[in-house]
């Protein structure tokens, strides 16, 4: 198997087109070493991740996005299993809720973000508001938003500044300690078509279904063309997106999982908060008192 996964080949850090890039990616082994090479990986994740939460000054924000069943709940189950429980929250974005659109659309999401010394995992992300409502443009006067008076005034200039808000915020929460980690389920039509044949075929999947996903999937197109664009206008250092193939489930996790763990590695100063001095000269002082009980 390819060990020694090389970011770069994923990393957005320039334009890219999604046609040109590949789903799928061959790490030369088979499904059972690439569940132990993630599990090894899992484990040396969650050393980091309890170091991070004693250390407490840093968050991990991990943004996780892709078509229908690309496999964004079973990459967070399988990427995280291994973490403490304490340490990692994940939230599930659905259709705004009346309470939320009374807010501003990142609101949401700002109120969810990790405190330091966690993990956030966000299941669907802010990105919603310009890929699903860049489809959809009619979403938007659900907004109640200010100028926005009919579908005809969701135009160029009104994306240009949301994906500059978007950047905003990013950069906002990665300067005051967010490490934040993008990465986009890249899936072939060819597989989400025979996934859905699979929720219809097997009954207990019969539940992940709705008629709303082959509605969605006529959109194909439109839909790659926003995620190429939302992916190119904020794709930045300090908040990257990575383009994972996922047409193979343990792949795309491995890939994922190695990616958190060969960047918080090179984060040199989250260490193990050390005892202060004079708490350290008493430390026998203190076992002697328990021992004596």
């Amino acid at each position: 198997m390819k060990k020694n996964i090389n970011i770069s080949d994923f990393k957005v850090s320039q334009n890219i087109h999604l046609k040109d890039i590949s789903t799928n990616y061959d790490l030369d082994a088979d499904k059972d070493k690439i569940e132990d090479a993630l599990e090894d990986v899992c484990k040396d994740l969650a050393k980091i991740q309890n170091t991070m939460y004693a250390h407490g000054k840093y968050a991990v924000l991990i943004c996780i996005q892709g078509m229908d069943t690309a496999g964004k709940d079973s990459m967070i189950r399988e990427v995280f299993k291994e973490l403490n429980a304490r340490g990692v929250v994940v939230h599930s974005f659905k259709v705004p809720t009346e309470l939320e659109l009374k807010h501003d659309y990142l609101w949401r999401h700002y109120i969810a973000l990790p405190a330091r010394g966690k993990f956030g995992v966000f299941n669907r992300t802010h990105y919603e508001n310009v890929l699903v409502t860049r489809v959809h443009p009619e979403y938007i006067l659900g907004e109640n938003l200010p100028n926005i008076h009919t579908v005809e005034d969701v135009n160029d200039a009104f994306w240009h500044e949301r994906f500059q808000q978007i950047n905003n915020f990013e950069k906002h929460i990665a300067d005051n300690g967010t490490i934040i980690f993008k990465f986009f389920l890249h899936l072939s039509k060819d597989e989400q078509r025979d996934r859905l044949l699979r929720r219809l075929e097997k009954e207990e999947k019969n539940w992940k279904f709705s008629p709303g996903d082959l509605k969605e999937r006529k959109l194909w197109d439109q839909y790659q063309e926003c995620y190429q664009d939302a992916i190119n206008r904020t794709s930045k250092p300090h908040a990257p997106w990575y383009t994972i193939p996922a047409d193979d489930k343990p792949t795309a996790r491995y890939i994922v999982a190695k990616i958190l763990l060969d960047t918080l590695k090179t984060y040199k100063d989250i260490v193990e908060p050390e005892l202060d001095d004079a708490i350290k000269e008493k430390l026998h002082i203190y076992k002697e008192q328990l021992k004596s009980e």
